[in-house]
């Protein structure tokens, strides 16, 4: 009896969020990278990102601020050097995490405020806020 090989139709890359760790780093590589792909596997579809410039407040939604990262070149493009470092980690439960980290895309170097929930397909951030200053 001879045997049929069966070829499976090729998965979609994924990204891993099994973990907070696993999130956070899917996020600084996706803006190290300008990788919009890599950015929305860490976020929820409804996340926002929320911010002050000027005394102004302002909010995005995530599929603005993806196209904004698909049209702009990443800094490892331009070989600038990563900036980038988690600060703290605040586990309030098994589902709630609060993780403020710094980065940069030169001259801009940001403090963001992350919130992940824990749900059924994983750790995803689920708000962002964040502050910048410029440096030369």
């Amino acid at each position: 009896m001879s045997q049929v090989a069966v070829r499976e139709a090729p998965r979609p890359v994924t990204h891993d969020r099994s973990t907070v760790e696993a999130v956070i780093n899917l996020y600084l590589d996706g803006l190290y990278e300008s990788d919009a792909d890599k950015l929305a596997a860490a976020f929820h579809p409804t996340a926002d990102l929320r911010w002050q410039e000027k005394g102004e407040f302002h909010v995005l939604t995530r599929d603005d601020w993806l196209e904004r990262v698909r049209k702009r070149p990443s800094a490892k493009s331009q070989g600038q050097a990563r900036h980038d470092f988690v600060m703290t980690v605040d586990r309030s439960d098994e589902s709630t995490v609060f993780v403020k980290v710094k980065c940069a895309l030169p001259p801009r170097f940001f403090t963001d405020y992350l919130v992940l929930l824990k749900l059924n397909d994983g750790w995803q951030v689920v708000s962002k806020a964040y502050r910048y200053e410029m440096r030369e």
